[in-house]
């Protein structure tokens, strides 16, 4: 995903942000600098620090959903194996430690927008495998599925992908 746009921009260098130091230990002047704004523009696109959180997962939910599954238009279809492959290299290389929309809702767990974000974003996850997997009747499998895998990932790196698709063999058989 291409960041366009000037508040795009700043998304998507908070998201690095937020994904590489955490919620908490970045104070206005970091966020700034991550930014690479002035401070007078980062405010003036997202004037709290709530509404940088809220921008940067929105960024990071557009950017996971195009770099884990092909485009509806496209020519040729995913397997839940090669979706599960999509999913462990996310997690290699943009989420190491585990999912940023988990660590959102820990760092500001009375936050419902940032619950809200979380929510939206594992529910169109979960959509978009029902939709792939041409199996409707397996949503709470396959979330359990996606959401063990990304869980997993920051304690067990392939073993976590192995286990996952497993699973996933045995949903689809």
């Amino acid at each position: 995903m291409k960041a366009n746009t000037t508040s795009q921009k700043i998304a998507a260098n908070l998201e690095q942000a937020f994904a590489a130091s955490g919620f908490a230990e970045q104070g206005v002047d970091a966020l700034r600098d991550a930014s690479g704004v002035s401070l007078r523009t980062l405010y003036k696109y997202y004037p709290s620090r709530q509404k940088m959180v809220m921008a940067a997962l929105e960024y990071r939910h557009q950017r996971y959903l195009q770099d884990i599954f092909t485009p509806p238009d496209a020519t040729s279809e995913q397997s839940l194996s090669e979706i599960l492959e999509a999913v462990s290299q996310w997690m290699q290389h943009n989420a190491p430690t585990g999912c940023l929309f988990h660590s959102a809702v820990a760092a500001y767990p009375n936050d419902e927008e940032i619950l809200h974000m979380l929510q939206a974003h594992k529910h169109e996850v979960i959509e978009r495998l029902v939709a792939v997997c041409k199996m409707p009747q397996a949503a709470g499998e396959l979330a359990i599925i996606h959401e063990g895998l990304t869980q997993a990932w920051p304690t067990h790196k392939e073993q976590a992908l192995a286990g996952a698709k497993r699973l996933a063999k045995l949903l689809c058989e």
